[in-house]
């Protein structure tokens, strides 16, 4: 069956960076877009970023210049780099793989 397993998530200082993971498995990943979400706690989960097949790169206005999508198709593993964290970028992260396979998400917390 499919898996998908985030990580990288943690407590880092505003400023600081995270670089997050995203393998998959059971899946035809390089056929697949990769994307990351955010949830942060009482608001709607939001899209950050996502990647195609065909590297096609599209990215929420918050987090453009900051944060950079990319993956690895011979290790099935999808990335989300994040830089110049601030608090409000602190939420559950969590991949999609075809859009419609999802991972249980990893905790960023940003502190000020």
């Amino acid at each position: 069956q499919v898996q998908v397993v985030e990580s990288g998530g943690g407590l880092v200082q505003a400023g600081g960076s995270l670089r997050l993971s995203c393998a998959a498995s059971g899946v035809t990943f390089g056929l697949s877009t990769v994307g990351w979400y955010r949830q942060a706690p009482g608001k709607q989960r939001e899209r950050v970023a996502t990647i195609s097949p065909h590297y096609n790169t599209n990215y929420a206005d918050s987090v453009k210049g900051r944060f950079a999508i990319s993956r690895d198709n011979a290790k099935n593993t999808g990335y989300l780099e994040m830089n110049s964290l601030k608090p409000e970028d602190t939420a559950v992260y969590s991949c999609s793989v075809a859009n419609r396979y999802w991972g249980q998400g990893t905790q960023v917390t940003v502190s000020s």
